[in-house]
């Protein structure tokens, strides 16, 4: 009796149990339809603590809605482990796979995703969203791992301990911010059954005295209402606020729509409605105005988009019903919202339906000139695993504000700032006497094709340094009084990296000769070698950046073998170097070959008595003198009399005709 006592009780609970559970699921459904995700994982949680573990479908079925309803509200490792029960209990439907793939990457976990998108693929090969994410989780850890030069930090002060996202610059001085919070001093006292918050309200920060912001404040007497009220843009004046609202009503789903709202000195209007035409069965939300205030961006779930919410847009006295979508370029099957101008006419916008890093990230679109969009992914780390979107810029400046639950386990958003570390390339240059030193008089003059036209001074040291831009093409011309010019042409790199470039003119003087570096002849001929060619190039560059110069090309010998034959063999090499020049383009009207043999030795520089102590400046390496000094350095004396200088004869070539 007692057993059979003990079985009716069993029974009866279990009755009980399974009644209340399907009351929670009716709940649950109610809500669900009705778009109120949080209040809806209420329900199906207790609806499947209610169901017994034997009723292996009906708890599938209980799973996946409540991961549906997770997800939705971005509570993202709650939703894992709702679709993980789901498949455990062979929940039929194999978008489970997908949808936890979604959170696994939004979670980061993008090896388990990888293995859950594959598994979804064999039963929808063809799904585009899931061949995206399957992308995605090769691209989120390659961007990761290579981080661009963004910095991102949370701002302490704009956030609250609930939701803050949509931040939008709201003055000419960008001293005013704007954004929507779910914070307490919302209008209305109702908890939000989308989100498990207060509805939204539009609060502002404005900077103090030394440019720091101020703690928030709600807007009075303005747009805001009881209900939801968000994600606000500006015209490009300032004076006109457009914004999303939402009403609420217990029996049916009320979608978005845009209103807009007029400043008039420091207060705000109450919203009323914008564009004619709205059809009250789609929603109408995340305004955004071009920067020549003629057309409003906005996203929307209407007929004839790609998927999901697209991005469309009207003249900004246009009507709804009339908009135009703005195509496969940026639109996908999955979501594309949040879009927002910076004032040089790039479109920010958000999407899950592209490949990336997590849950939506933020692209930055460019119009082409044949009406499509070059789109690209912000990557790591403006973009994260999570849910980024909402991107506001500081006028030109590639810095500003955005949106983002990353590192929130409750899926709450919160304003992050970010900003591109200014990108500096610098020309850093020394400007010296060839074979000698700095020349502090000397001048250089700095030509771009960006228009730069400048006049730059050396300091004590000879040196200069000037900021030039990326991708530019540059002629330098180095220049000092009794010395030929010196040219250089360069072109910055086309880069967002900082870099230098280092460069030296030696300056040639007009007034003594100067030394040809690295000239090499065949052992006891006047044949050049090859490797001479560099340094011969150079002359020729020298000579062509200063047109009316003549010169004597001098070869020298040392004192080893017979004065005349010395002297034939320097005359030699002397017109094979006048040679090399007339045959790359000089006219041998400006060149003079004159073999010197032994008879003038090489005069001791300072540089040389710097370099060689037993040297003293000033003096000649005579044969006398060498042969007074240990053989080794004999030799080396030896080497700097055999040498092919040049000297300028003329510098008024070709300036007063024949």
């Amino acid at each position: 009796m007692k057993i059979k006592a003990v079985l009716s009780l069993c029974t009866a609970a279990l009755l009980l149990c399974g009644c209340g559970a399907e009351l929670s699921m009716r709940k649950g459904d109610q809500s669900y339809a009705l778009g109120e995700y949080q209040a809806a994982s209420v329900h199906y949680r207790k609806a499947y603590s209610g169901l017994p573990s034997k009723e292996k479908e009906l708890r599938g079925q209980v799973a996946f809605k409540l991961g549906e309803s997770y997800r939705h509200t971005s509570y993202v490792a709650r939703a894992i482990t709702a679709y993980q029960n789901a498949i455990r209990y062979g929940y039929a439907d194999s978008t489970a796979y997908r949808h936890m793939a979604d959170m696994q990457r939004m979670n980061g976990n993008y090896k388990e995703a990888e293995k859950n998108y594959r598994t979804y693929l064999e039963y929808d090969p063809a799904d585009v969203l899931a061949l995206n994410g399957l992308e995605s989780c090769t691209l989120a850890k390659d961007w990761k791992s290579s981080p661009t030069r963004f910095t991102v930090r949370k701002d302490n002060i704009l956030n609250g301990r609930f939701s803050d996202y949509s931040p939008a610059y709201g003055s000419a001085d960008y001293d005013r911010i704007f954004f929507t919070s779910t914070r307490n001093e919302s209008l209305g006292d109702d908890v939000n059954g989308i989100t498990g918050m207060k509805s939204c309200d539009i609060f502002v920060s404005e900077k103090d005295e030394k440019g720091k912001w101020k703690k928030p404040e709600t807007i009075e007497n303005g747009p805001n209402t009881e209900f939801e009220d968000g994600s606000c843009a500006f015209s490009p004046d300032f004076s006109t606020m457009y914004l999303t609202y939402c009403s609420w009503d217990p029996q049916f789903p009320r979608p978005a729509a845009i209103v807009k709202s007029q400043r008039s000195d420091a207060s705000w209007s109450a919203a009323t409605p914008f564009g004619s035409g709205a059809d009250s069965t789609y929603s109408y939300a995340h305004p955004a105005v071009s920067p020549d205030g003629k057309w409003l961006y906005f996203t929307s779930d209407m007929d004839g988009g790609y998927g999901g919410l697209d991005l469309w847009r009207i003249p900004i006295d246009g009507r709804l019903i009339g908009a135009e979508n703005l195509g496969p370029d940026i639109n996908t099957p999955g979501n594309e919202c949040f879009p927002t101008f910076r004032r040089n006419g790039e479109l920010y916008f958000s999407s899950n339906g592209h490949p990336g890093m997590g849950g939506l990230d933020i692209f930055r679109a460019t119009a082409t000139s044949d009406s499509t969009w070059n789109v690209t992914n912000m990557q790591y780390p403006v973009n994260s695993s999570a849910d980024d979107f909402g991107m506001t810029f500081e006028g030109d400046l590639t810095k500003g504000f955005f949106s983002t639950n990353r590192n929130d386990g409750r899926g709450r958003d919160h304003i992050w700032s970010f900003e591109l570390p200014e990108t500096v390339h610098r020309i850093t240059g020394w400007v010296y006497e060839k074979d000698g030193y700095e020349l502090k008089d000397a001048i250089v003059w700095l030509i771009g094709d960006d228009g730069t036209n400048m006049k730059l001074g050396v300091r004590e040291d000879g040196s200069f340094s000037q900021r030039i831009n990326p991708n530019t093409s540059y002629v330098l011309l180095g220049t000092s009084k009794g010395y030929m010019n010196y040219n250089v042409e360069m072109k910055s790199d086309d880069t967002d990296q900082d870099r230098e470039y280092v460069l030296q003119f030696p300056l040639s003087s007009i007034s003594k000769p100067v030394l040809i570096d690295n000239i090499f002849f065949d052992f006891d001929k006047a044949t050049l070698r090859e490797e001479s060619a560099q340094s011969l190039d150079e002359l020729v560059e020298l000579l062509e950046s200063n047109p009316n110069v003549t010169i004597e090309i001098g070869a020298h010998c040392d004192f080893k073998g017979d004065d005349d034959y010395n002297k034939r063999l320097s005359q030699q090499r002397a017109e094979s170097v006048v040679g090399y020049l007339i045959g790359h383009g000089i006219e041998s009207a400006r060149l003079t070959a004159h073999g010197y043999g032994e008879s003038q030795p090489k005069s001791v520089s300072r540089k040389m008595a710097e370099q060689y102590d037993w040297m003293q400046e000033d003096s000649l390496l005579t044969e006398e003198f060498i042969l007074s000094l240990p053989e080794d350095r004999q030799e080396v004396c030896n080497q700097l009399n055999r040498r092919t200088e040049f000297r300028v004869l003329r510098t008024t070539y070709g300036l007063f005709g024949k």
